[in-house]
């Protein structure tokens, strides 16, 4: 579901302000998306100084800093690189990353099942991103988008460990609030004064609060179950999302590359969902 919500971020980014940057669009939506988190957790009760008397804020930071590197390195290499490759890149290598990490640090061994799931989905990703557009090669761009998808699996395995012993909603406040202060400099250096138009606002509160605070907080919930290389795969239905958004909402023509690149990434879902639910 957290994922679904994240595929509304490429709609929202094309219906923003002209004068609007990838860079002021990814900080302004850490911000709100920090303080959404925030309200959420209070509203649950689970902002209290007791419970962040003992608060481990080294792997909060660490976690944090994953997040803020994830959107400077994705919006880096899809201004080096391009969109299509960028994308595939960027997103493709998270299950990947993610599937490593669990292993080395967690000892979480994928379920054979995770492969087959886990290439559909990264191939139809491949196909929806490189259906229609433009392609080139650009290497800074390529080693930009790695670093985005192995930063963001880093992100998930650092909250993964404070969520073993804290509620997930403040857990994500936490790790939100020192990704935003760590990206305070952007919003320095950067104009967004186009912010203040209704445009601008509403697809920064949207970004903000439904694709950032709202998905986050059901991301945690599944992360807490699943192990990271599972979790990563399943974000792969942002690009799904994003994808029938752009037809029926941008109006967008359908290909045949894309519709089987929705197809492959459907199945590679579903065949983990399978999985997911027996283990449940």
């Amino acid at each position: 579901m957290g994922a679904s919500l994240w595929g509304t971020t490429g709609t929202a980014q094309a219906l923003a302000p002209a004068e609007s940057t990838p860079l002021t669009v990814g900080a302004l939506r850490q911000w709100v998306g920090a303080a959404g988190l925030l309200a959420i957790a209070a509203w649950r009760g689970e902002l209290s100084a007791g419970r962040l008397r003992h608060w481990p804020w080294g792997l909060t930071l660490v976690a944090g800093l994953c997040m803020a590197m994830y959107q400077l390195c994705f919006f880096s290499a899809v201004a080096r690189t391009g969109v299509a490759v960028g994308t595939v890149v960027g997103i493709g290598s998270a299950p990947i990353a993610g599937g490593l990490i669990g292993w080395l640090f967690r000892a979480e061994r994928p379920p054979l099942l995770w492969y087959p799931s886990t290439a559909l989905a990264v191939l139809g990703c491949s196909a929806l991103a490189l259906s229609g557009q433009g392609v080139w090669v650009n290497a800074w761009g390529l080693l930009l988008a790695l670093g985005a998808g192995t930063t963001y699996a880093l992100y998930a395995h650092f909250s993964k460990s404070i969520l073993l012993d804290h509620a997930p909603d403040l857990v994500m406040a936490m790790v939100f609030v020192c990704g935003a202060l760590l990206l305070l400099p952007v919003l320095i250096w950067q104009d967004w004064s186009w912010v203040w138009q209704p445009s601008g606002l509403g697809v920064v509160l949207h970004l903000g609060l439904v694709t950032t605070a709202l998905a986050y907080a059901l991301f945690a919930r599944g992360l807490g179950t699943v192990p990271i290389a599972t979790a990563m795969t399943l974000t792969l239905a942002e690009p799904l999302t994003a994808a029938v958004l752009g037809l029926v909402v941008l109006g967008e023509p359908l290909s045949l590359l894309s519709a089987g690149g929705m197809a492959c990434i459907l199945a590679g879902l579903f065949l983990l969902a399978q999985r997911a639910g027996r283990t449940a």
